[in-house]
């Protein structure tokens, strides 16, 4: 049968021969030449077979780490749509959040609305109340103011006894005037007003108002008899209790009527 691949062994051709065959030494180095080679090839394949098993190996090792790296891809893959779950959940509530605040937001805009509106109306009707209690208290002083001004004409006093204008009667500059008792601030509104009512009067305050009894401070710009101004101008029937240069002592007449003695 025919040997498969490229033989080693010389052919017989190229060995001389002898007397009874072959020359041995020729044989004996085919034999020693082809065991060399045989021992060769024998070393060669089992670096080769030892080379495999490493590769095996390395590919054995090198699939485990793949696949050690597979599973964390997967564990880290998981991570991440658990956080993109979160954060989407973290973002709808946001939105659920602000969509609430522009609520809360716009009612509060509107109750504010409302209140401005509110406001304005009630300052609006004060407005109106304060000028239609100016206009009645205005009414009823000039009223009074006539009434009294008619008893002064058919009489040659006034009621207070006080006649013609003395030098203590007539004041000018800065003079404080203490009235009282009375019963209530509206009786000292109604006061104030009538004496910022004398021509005269540049400036007038309440300085103090304690225990029914007030002090107004009033600066005259010319001389005034301040007496007989007060007397046809006053809603408050009252008697003078002292007078000094620059300060006037009134008390409320306690015979008055109602009428009289309300602002």
């Amino acid at each position: 049968m025919a040997s498969e691949g490229t033989s080693t062994v010389p052919r017989m051709g190229s060995f001389k021969r002898s007397l009874l065959g072959y020359r041995r030494s020729d044989v004996d180095a085919a034999l020693a030449s082809r065991d060399a080679r045989n021992w060769a090839l024998e070393r060669d394949a089992q670096e080769v077979l030892a080379r495999c098993r490493e590769s095996d190996e390395a590919a054995a090792q090198a699939e485990q780490e793949l696949g050690s790296l597979s599973a964390m891809v997967i564990e880290r893959e998981r991570e991440i749509r658990g956080l993109l779950a979160r954060l989407n959940e973290a973002n709808e509530r946001h939105d659920r959040n602000v969509a609430s605040l522009e609520s809360v937001s716009a009612r509060l805009e509107e109750i504010q609305a409302q209140a401005r509106g509110q406001a304005t109306r009630i300052r609006m009707k004060a407005l109106r109340e304060a000028v239609e209690v100016g206009r009645r208290a205005q009414e009823l002083s000039e009223a009074q103011a006539g009434a009294a001004g008619l008893t002064a004409g058919r009489s040659n006093g006034n009621g207070n006894g006080h006649a013609e204008p003395s030098a203590r009667d007539v004041f000018e500059g800065l003079v404080k005037v203490e009235i009282g008792p009375l019963d209530d601030f509206s009786q000292l509104v109604g006061f104030e007003d009538a004496a910022g009512q004398i021509g005269a009067t540049s400036e007038i305050s309440v300085e103090r108002f304690s225990e029914g009894r007030a002090t107004l401070s009033m600066r005259l710009s010319e001389p005034t008899d301040l007496l007989h101004e007060l007397e046809q101008r006053s809603p408050l029937d009252f008697r003078v209790r002292r007078t000094a240069d620059d300060n006037v002592v009134l008390d409320i007449d306690d015979e008055a009527g109602p009428d009289q003695r309300a602002a």
